[in-house]
């Protein structure tokens, strides 16, 4: 299931540098709107419904999990700030940039300031054609017809020539260069999220954990001395089954694999919530299941102190989890960091999020993302 909303966007500008009002726009949009996952060919037009100079216009795709009136406000503020002027004249106008919201998902919107899916989209070849770049799996919710079954009736008859390719601003970020990258983190530290996020705008697979399907860890927080060790025994058994399936199956449409774990969390739990004699044999049989497991390419901890944590638990509302303390949470980020000095060979990044919230706040995402790229570098 998607957590974010597929967007498309169409662009165009017909005053002053074409191309850098264009390339511009897309940088903007991905920077302070959403990812800009794919981005359209450049396309000559000419001026639509009035006498002016060609157009240059593309269309792009974008994943947001802000609401289509947010997306619409959003453009707004990108056209004011590269120079846009609205004027109440009527009739349609040269301008330095356009932004017209095209589709959001399957949504059909009639509101008087915003109406999904455009309503003369399919009048438009220089909408269009762009639109069919993207290669969308995408059907007109009100006609039920695809890109290109609209671009055959279409009663647009002006040409539309293709300039150049547009560059996409998430294509710096080279992810795929890694063929397995493990998130992880501190109990609420959002890893599960950022790798949905991740999977979805870079086309990868996830290997996401199966702790709400254990039934030791409800009982575990209730009585921890009783629980603790058929709880960390039924996770190592469910990690190890997990990742030796899931790794070992290749998926010809995904660029690469991206999980919200690595099975060495076991130990770290274990050495905290088990007996001593308990965790000895624990380790005996870890340690034998660990020598078989693929190490990932890249390890990424997302630290966030405690009250930070405290705070995401809360906020998600699981019971099971609300009687946790911030001693237990400091023992895990201890045991974390800890088993990352200790690791030579093991490429590790470390991400402070404590200040950062990368489910609401595209920048914050954006700044992940940037990191990862940096440690690629």
């Amino acid at each position: 299931m998607k957590s974010q909303h597929q967007v498309v966007l169409s662009i165009g500008s017909n005053q002053g540098n074409r191309l850098a009002n264009i390339e511009s726009c897309i940088d903007l949009i991905h920077q302070e709107v959403g990812t800009v996952i794919r981005v359209s060919k450049l396309y000559e037009t000419p001026a639509w419904g009035f006498e002016s100079d060609a157009f240059y216009n593309c269309a792009l795709v974008l994943h947001t999990t802000s609401s289509a009136q947010k997306i619409l406000n959003q453009v707004l503020k990108v056209e004011k700030h590269l120079g846009r002027i609205r004027s109440n004249q009527e009739g349609y106008q040269s301008r330095i940039i356009d932004i017209d919201l095209i589709a959001f998902d399957d949504e059909i919107i009639d509101s008087e300031k915003l109406k999904i899916p455009h309503p003369l989209m399919q009048n438009r070849n220089f909408v269009l054609l762009p639109v069919q770049d993207l290669q969308l799996d995408w059907k007109h919710p009100v006609f039920q017809k695809s890109i290109s079954e609209l671009i055959a009736i279409s009663p647009d008859d002006s040409v539309c020539t293709v300039v150049q390719d547009l560059k996409n601003p998430l294509r710096k970020i080279a992810l795929e260069t890694y063929n397995y990258i493990a998130f992880e983190g501190n109990i609420g530290a959002g890893k599960t999220t950022l790798v949905q996020k991740i999977a979805e705008d870079f086309n990868a697979k996830t290997v996401l954990e199966r702790f709400a399907d254990n039934p030791f860890l409800p009982k575990f927080y209730k009585d921890q001395n009783r629980y603790a060790f058929p709880l960390e025994m039924s996770f190592l058994a469910d990690r190890y089954q997990q990742l030796s399936d899931d790794l070992a199956q290749f998926d010809l449409f995904k660029d690469f694999i991206v999980a919200d774990y690595h099975i060495f969390k076991s130990l770290i739990f274990a050495k905290i919530t088990l007996a001593e004699d308990e965790y000895r044999l624990y380790r005996n049989l870890f340690d034998i299941i660990y020598k078989e497991m693929p190490k990932p390419d890249l390890y990424v901890y997302l630290y966030q102190n405690s009250e930070r944590l405290l705070q995401n638990i809360k906020k998600r509302g699981r019971t099971y989890e609300q009687n946790i303390e911030a001693e237990y949470l400091d023992k895990i980020n201890n045991g974390y960091l800890d088993y990352i000095k200790s690791q030579t060979d093991l490429n590790v990044l470390i991400i402070d999020v404590s200040d950062r919230d990368f489910v609401k706040k595209h920048e914050d995402y954006l700044f992940i993302l940037d990191e990862i790229q940096k440690k690629l570098s």
